[in-house]
């Protein structure tokens, strides 16, 4: 067939051996699988990606400097207040005393002082809801959320190990997927509906082993819902028209929401579509829990996602 193809050919064998010599995937005769190694390499590639797309756009544009793992020190300075830490503007304080008395030596009074404001990491314990079902394939809708799945995994299991990030799929039925499970997740053409209601009730009965004083929801999803569960038996039904509205499927889910609500947990809505009615249905889900609502697109998700997670994980102090 060519001597073209036959090194694109040899290019995939040595492909192939040089992930298997460096660990990221072992040979199981008929297919390749990834190790926990390769899983991880591909979430920092991810989060290397989103994070370069950050600082083309100028997001948070801010320096910042590590104090631990869960403090951080900003440029933006006050003055100092009995209790607070330590943080010292150093060049600001020593200008504020010779603003005063001036000369030698140097004689700091406790007005002079100035602190860097300091944000201050809180633990977390967030399950991000991926929509499966067939819709996501479209306009590379579900390229982007698991990219973003992996990144967001990647980035809490290095910087917030204490924390807990769980991770549910739902299309038809709601599944929980390990980390190993996410390089090779996909649509599901199969079970084609949108049963977001299982989704919220698996992603409460996750948060509630892991009690938190902080504990969400992200959802990533294109629609509304199309499936759902009433006493243990599942109904499914089309939209009455093209980018309409499930009745059914959307009051059940709007009472698991309500159900979600009452637990204390926040729902964060990533809307990768904006028809009229769908939108409807996202900003009443967002009123009953007094959550917040993105309406985005595939290309921009990542952005919105992982600097809303990183902010909210923050007070400031």
């Amino acid at each position: 067939m060519g001597q073209e193809l036959l090194q694109d050919f040899d290019g995939i064998v040595r492909m192939e051996s040089l992930l298997e010599e460096g660990g990221y995937v072992v040979n199981q005769g008929d297919h390749f699988e990834l190790t926990p190694r390769g899983v991880r390499r591909i979430g920092q590639l991810a989060l290397r990606d989103i994070y370069r797309q950050l600082k083309r756009d100028a997001v948070g544009r801010h320096p910042v400097r590590n104090r631990g793992a869960q403090e951080l020190v900003t440029e933006e300075s006050r003055p100092y207040v009995q209790g607070d830490a330590l943080h010292l503007n150093m060049i600001q304080t020593l200008k504020n005393a010779l603003l005063g008395e001036g000369g030698v030596p140097l004689r700091i009074r406790p007005g002079d002082f100035v602190v860097y404001d300091s944000e201050h990491a809180t633990r977390a314990a967030t399950v991000l809801l991926l929509d499966m079902s067939w819709s996501m394939s479209w306009e590379g809708r579900f390229a982007a959320a698991k990219k973003v799945a992996l990144a967001m995994e990647s980035l809490v299991r290095s910087l917030h190990p204490r924390d807990y990030f769980g991770i549910v799929g739902f299309f038809t039925r709601a599944v929980e997927l390990k980390a190993k499970d996410l390089p090779e997740a996909t649509w599901n053409m199969g079970d084609p509906f949108t049963n977001l209601q299982d989704g919220l009730h698996l992603a409460s009965d996750l948060l509630e082993r892991r009690p938190s004083r902080n504990q969400q929801m992200i959802v990533i999803t294109d629609g509304q819902p199309t499936a759902y569960c009433r006493q243990g038996r599942l109904y499914c039904e089309w939209p009455l028209s093209f980018g309409g509205i499930s009745q059914r499927a959307a009051e059940e889910t709007l009472r698991e929401a309500e159900r979600v609500t009452r637990k204390g947990i926040t729902i964060n809505t990533f809307m990768l579509d904006d028809s009229p009615v769908l939108r409807g249905f996202v900003d009443e889900m967002t009123r009953i829990n007094r959550g917040r609502a993105f309406y985005t697109r595939p290309d921009r998700l990542g952005e919105y996602l992982l600097v809303d997670y990183v902010s909210r994980r923050r007070k400031q102090v």
